[in-house]
């Protein structure tokens, strides 16, 4: 059966998925045949000379990662607001990742939004003073200060345990807070994994459900830098996406915003008068010496080395050539783990107890709550939790048996 569409819709949908006609056809499982080539049949389509039928409309719902009824608009929708997109090396992305980015961004702003919805009608709902309330002028003090104080943490405090488990601390009193922190990097497969290259975090500044995204394909040590960085931008009151920190001196508004929250997200984790307490003054031109000496403040603050290096850079105490030396030895590093993980043989880690982490313990018991009160469709919960409906009760099932230790304070829990 052949459905009859604008053929402009069907041109917007693949090229905003970031396929060219040829990797389109392919995708589709468009065949050549004696008299046209995949390309030239998806041409047809395109062009209108060939109305496609139902099933090829149902794949490229699936293959564009589009709502079937996108391809029944009168023409293309004009595109949503993404907010500020502060990356600032363009180079590194190309139409592809930006497309699976995008459509990324349009999940976790559709998740937003409901959960922004079922949170207004709260009884004893009231909106988070701290969004939008600090200024670039105030200066990079006076961020650390406020987020310190919503956090209830105290950037000064013995640390204990590693990176990861300062970013699950620091994740735990964010989600206290009233922000919802979830860690995602693909469209819900490897197949369609965003590199950290592409963006490194996410924030919608909203001041009922802010929500703050940070890719799980970067290394695992960095999130907490990530985590601070993106909750400056909702401090800031900015929505939108960030990607690698850059070392040049910014010349836009969009790069002294980035260079601030890169600050803030420094100051907070490394406290400039006291993180190098207790470490022998060493030569920053001198690559061995630099890296004993971040190795050591690394461990002592429970922070990346990539973190310390890029602190120490910005501090003037490591030289520009010795800063990317260690940064290209780390990302290296990093690569060279992940290998050894794909290579390493085992089942890994319970899928429901990753995703339950991937999506954080706010959107969980949010939706937790509604569909035990059966205030919220399984249809609907699935949405939120990225999963088939089938999936919600063994999610919910593995939440509750985790709750003892699981942090539910949000606003939502109450």
């Amino acid at each position: 059966m052949t459905i009859n569409v604008n053929p402009e819709i069907l041109v917007w949908a693949r090229e905003t998925a970031g396929l060219s006609v040829e990797d389109a056809a392919a995708k589709l499982q468009l065949t050549t045949s004696v008299k046209s080539t995949a390309a030239q049949k998806l041409e047809a389509i395109e062009s209108g000379n060939k109305p496609p039928t139902r099933n090829q409309l149902n794949a490229m719902s699936s293959v564009y990662r589009r709502p079937l009824l996108t391809f029944y608009m009168a023409e293309p929708p004009r595109a949503a607001p993404r907010g500020t997109d502060f990356r600032q090396s363009p180079d590194t992305r190309g139409l592809r990742a930006n497309a699976m980015l995008d459509a990324l961004l349009r999940d976790v702003r559709a998740r937003q939004e409901t959960i922004r919805d079922i949170l207004k009608d709260e009884d004893d709902f009231e909106p988070l003073d701290f969004v939008g309330s600090v200024t670039v002028a105030q200066g990079v003090l006076h961020a650390v200060t406020l987020i310190s104080r919503v956090l209830e943490f105290d950037p000064l405090a013995p640390r204990r345990g590693d990176a990861e488990a300062l970013f699950k601390r620091l994740r735990e009193a964010a989600e206290g807070a009233g922000v919802f922190v979830l860690v995602l990097g693909d469209l819900g497969s490897h197949h369609s994994a965003i590199p950290a290259s592409v963006f490194r975090g996410f924030a919608i500044a909203d001041n009922i459900a802010p929500f703050v995204v940070i890719n799980a394909k970067d290394a695992r040590p960095a999130r907490a830098f990530t985590l601070i960085h993106e909750l400056a931008h909702v401090f800031l009151g900015q929505t939108g996406v960030s990607g690698a920190i850059s070392t040049e001196s910014p010349t836009t508004e969009k790069a002294r915003v980035e260079r601030f929250c890169n600050d803030v997200a420094g100051e907070f984790l490394l406290p400039g008068g006291r993180f190098r307490e207790g470490i022998a003054p060493f030569d920053g031109g001198d690559v061995k010496a630099a890296q004993a000496a971040i190795e050591a403040i690394a461990a002592r603050w429970s922070v990346s080395e990539p973190m310390v290096a890029y602190r120490l850079h910005r501090t003037g105490d490591l030289s520009a050539a010795v800063y990317d030396a260690l940064r290209a030895e780390y990302a290296a590093r990093w690569q060279a783990k992940l290998a050894r993980d794909r290579a390493e043989d085992g089942t890994g880690p319970n899928p429901r107890v990753m995703k339950q982490f991937y999506l954080g313990n706010a959107l969980m018991g949010v939706v937790h709550r509604y569909v035990r009160d059966n205030a919220l469709s399984h249809t609907r919960a699935a949405a939120l939790l990225g999963a088939k409906p089938g999936a919600v009760e063994p999610l919910l099932r593995q939440f509750e048996s985790k709750r003892g230790s699981f942090v539910s304070t949000t606003r939502a829990a109450h």
